[in-house]
C-alpha cells in the first residue's frame, strides 16, 4: 500500500491530482446537461474547434486560455452560420468544421521548432504539468460553472423537454441554449490540460453516463457524476504512474471503463431483482415439499 500511493508525496503529482479534481467538478456538472440533451458532438466539435486558437497562443506564447476561448467561439459562430444559411445538416456542418479546425490547429503547430512536444500536449493533454496559477483558474471556472447552472437550472430544465413550454413560462429558452452552449465551452477549455483535445469528451461524457445508471434526479447525477470524474483522475493518475503510461489518455480510458462498469453493473442488479420479483417468497409448504 506504502508503495501504491507514494506518488502523493511528489508535488507535481499532488497538483495535477487536485486540478484533475476541479475539472471532474466541471465536467460533472455540464457533462450532465450534455448527455441530457444530446450535446456530445457540440462538446467534440469545441474541442477541436479551440485547436487552432490553443496551437497559435502556444507558438507565440500568449495565454493558452484567451486562444482556447476565442477559437472556440468562432468556432461555434461558425456552426450557427453554416446552419442558417446553408443547406448542410447540424451534425454536417460540425464535422466539416471539427476537421477544418482539426487541421489547421495541426499546421499552426508545425511551424514550431517543437511540434512534436506541442502536438502531443495540444491533442492529450499534459495533466502532470499543471502549476499553482492553473488551480486558482481551475478553481474560478468551477465555481462560475456551478454558479451559472444553478442559476439557469429551472431554464434548462424546461427547455431540455419542451423549449415552447420553457418560451410560454418566460423562461427564454434561446437564451438558455446559448448559456449551456458557454458552459461546454468552459469545460472543454478547462479540461484540455488534463486530457487533451482529443479526449476532453471523454471526461465530459463518461462521468454522467457512470451516474445516470443510477439515478434520474439531475442534482444527485452532477453529484455522482463528479464523483466517477474524480475516481477516474485518480485511477488514472496512479495507473499512469506505476505502468508508465501517458497520464491524459490513460484517465480518459479509465474514466470510459467506469462508465461501462457502472451500466453493467446495474444492469446486473436490474436482473437479479426481476429474478427475485417473478421467483416471489418461498412458503414454507413449499419448503416442505422440498424436504
Amino acid at each position: 500500500m506504502t508503495a501504491l500511493f507514494e506518488p502523493f508525496a511528489v508535488d507535481f503529482f499532488a497538483r495535477a491530482l487536485c486540478g484533475g479534481a476541479l475539472v471532474a467538478v466541471i465536467c460533472g456538472v455540464v457533462g450532465t446537461w450534455v448527455v441530457i440533451r444530446g450535446m456530445a458532438f457540440l462538446g467534440e466539435a469545441i474541442g477541436h474547434g479551440m485547436l487552432p486558437g490553443v496551437a497559435l497562443a502556444t507558438v507565440i506564447g500568449a495565454p493558452v486560455a484567451i486562444g482556447a476561448a476565442v477559437s472556440a467561439a468562432v468556432m461555434s459562430a461558425a456552426i450557427g452560420v453554416l446552419q442558417r444559411r446553408g443547406r448542410l445538416s447540424y451534425d454536417t456542418s460540425i464535422g466539416l468544421l471539427f476537421v477544418a479546425m482539426l487541421s489547421l490547429g495541426v499546421i499552426i503547430v508545425s511551424h514550431s521548432r517543437s511540434f512534436a512536444t506541442d502536438a502531443t500536449a495540444l491533442l492529450f493533454g499534459d495533466i502532470l504539468a499543471i502549476a499553482s496559477g492553473d488551480l486558482l483558474v481551475l478553481l474560478a471556472a468551477a465555481v462560475s460553472a456551478l454558479g451559472v447552472s444553478a442559476l439557469f437550472h429551472r431554464s434548462f430544465v424546461a427547455t431540455a423537454f419542451d423549449p415552447r413550454i420553457a418560451s410560454t413560462l418566460g423562461l427564454r429558452p434561446q437564451i438558455a441554449h446559448v448559456t449551456l452552449v458557454a458552459l461546454v465551452t468552459l469545460a472543454v477549455i478547462a479540461s484540455f490540460q488534463a486530457v487533451g483535445t482529443l479526449l476532453v469528451v471523454a471526461l465530459l461524457l463518461a462521468p454522467a453516463v457512470a451516474a445516470r445508471a443510477w439515478t434520474a434526479r439531475i442534482p444527485l447525477t452532477m453529484l455522482c457524476a463528479t464523483a466517477f470524474g474524480i475516481a477516474a483522475v485518480l485511477l488514472g493518475l496512479l495507473g499512469s504512474w506505476h505502468f508508465a503510461t501517458a497520464a491524459g489518455p490513460t484517465i480518459g480510458a479509465t474514466a470510459v471503463c467506469l462508465a461501462a462498469l457502472s451500466s453493467a453493473t446495474r444492469a446486473s442488479a436490474a436482473r437479479l431483482a426481476l429474478h427475485r420479483a417473478h421467483r416471489g417468497p418461498v412458503h414454507e409448504p413449499q419448503l416442505e415439499r422440498h424436504r
